[in-house]
């Protein structure tokens, strides 16, 4: 349980990992000013040190707050994800200690999408080889094994929102599109689904768009890389996870694989300074690039400026709509002189106890919403009128209290 946060740490935003000047501009203009950027990702003490007075922190990719350092982050209110992924997150931890976690899980779709098709394009017509020959003085002017995408299948393992807007584009240019996912999805344009072994048989193309995690872990191992034909190519700009490296290495450099195409890897590094590493690397028929699926200017802007309103709204109003691991809450602006966030263990009695402690000061409730997640309970209550010390000490000191606040 924590006490109510002072307000000048309520409204200290710190920003990680360079993330785009947009989500400053935007954290501005909705009265947010005690920002402070970072242009890198942290670790350990650093990390603790930088964000010990933090009300708000945003990441991208490389920077992990685990269990260990979110515990030692008690004034820590609320954390942007400003990419799609929140693996990166220890969620549990973060729910339990009344934490919500904001991404954007469609701000970078098209610029993604994109990247497949074009790589699928280069892919089919053998450009990467072409490239690399011609910088190396050889005129390779043979069509052998070069194709249009035209007619060709794309298969596609994951149709959330990237793998839709894939199948999309991939029909506009000519494909059949077929997908896999474990959940029923209603297929757009032409696009069927198929069961997975079927899928990795008949397609031309194979790209991944699955989350990270334990179900997802060498997804494509090497039985599942064997079932591809020998002329089809691989892309995944997923997680680095879900593809079996080495299996696919054997695959490329035996000729069982015609092709592939890797934006996200098992073990990337930190920085620009730290060696990049993978046994992929001086394969000629083979795209490797830095995890840049969502790296354009357009997508990046988005990114700011959507994670960025999710920060604001839930530090100025208690707004949760689109978090990950908590209860949500539709926003609704303040209009009344307080509002109380309360974050509890979902049990019976809680409301009714901070009702009573309401009635007891002798304030009228004017609004009130409720919402559960499993264990956890998350309410709003706005009062229009002050709120004593007392009283918030009460509401933070109930048996079942995890966060309580005053916005």
């Amino acid at each position: 349980m924590s006490n109510p946060s002072n307000p000048s740490n309520m409204n200290k935003i710190v920003l990680l990992e360079k993330i785009h000047a947009s989500a400053v501009e935007n954290l501005r203009a909705q009265g947010f000013e005690n920002i402070v950027q970072v242009p890198r990702a942290l670790s350990g003490p650093e990390l603790i040190e930088t964000l010990s007075d933090a009300a708000a922190v945003g990441i991208r990719s490389n920077t992990h707050l685990t269990g260990e350092v979110l515990r030692a982050l008690p004034k820590l209110r609320t954390i942007g994800c400003f990419c799609i992924g929140t693996n990166q997150v220890d969620l549990n931890t973060a729910a339990a200690m009344g934490i919500p976690v904001f991404n954007a899980p469609y701000s970078n779709t098209r610029s993604v999408a994109e990247l497949v098709i074009a790589e699928a394009i280069l892919l089919l017509r053998r450009i990467p080889e072409k490239n690399a020959r011609s910088h190396a003085g050889r005129w390779d002017k043979s069509a052998q094994g070069a194709y249009e995408v035209r007619n060709k299948t794309l298969g596609i393992i994951g149709y959330g929102n990237i793998g839709a807007q894939v199948g999309i584009l991939a029909e506009s240019v000519g494909m059949r599109v077929c997908y896999y996912d474990p959940e029923s999805k209603l297929p757009l344009g032409n696009a069927k689904p198929l069961p997975l072994e079927e899928l990795l048989r008949s397609a031309d193309v194979i790209t991944l768009h699955v989350p990270g995690g334990p179900t997802t872990v060498n997804l494509l191992n090497g039985e599942r890389i064997g079932l591809m034909k020998p002329s089809a190519v691989l892309i995944n700009a997923s997680r680095g996870g879900v593809v079996d490296i080495d299996a696919l290495n054997a695959s490329l450099r035996e000729g069982r694989l015609a092709g592939a195409a890797l934006d996200v890897y098992p073990t990337e590094p930190k920085s620009e300074k730290e060696e990049f590493i993978t046994p992929l690397r001086g394969l000629e028929n083979v795209i490797l690039t830095p995890h840049i699926g969502g790296s354009t200017e357009e997508a990046q802007e988005n990114i700011g400026r959507e994670v960025s309103d999710k920060l604001a709204r839930f530090l100025a109003a208690g707004t949760t709509r689109s978090a990950v691991n908590f209860p949500e809450v539709a926003h609704q602006a303040k209009e009344v002189l307080s509002r109380i966030l309360h974050v509890h263990r979902n049990e019976p009695g809680v409301i009714a106890r901070m009702n009573a402690l309401f009635a007891e000061g002798g304030l009228n409730i004017v609004a009130q919403h409720l919402q559960t997640k499993g264990a956890l309970g998350y309410a709003i209550t706005d009062v229009d009128s002050p709120i004593s010390p007392e009283l918030m000490k009460k509401l933070c000191s109930d048996s079942a209290a995890i966060r309580c606040n005053m916005v």
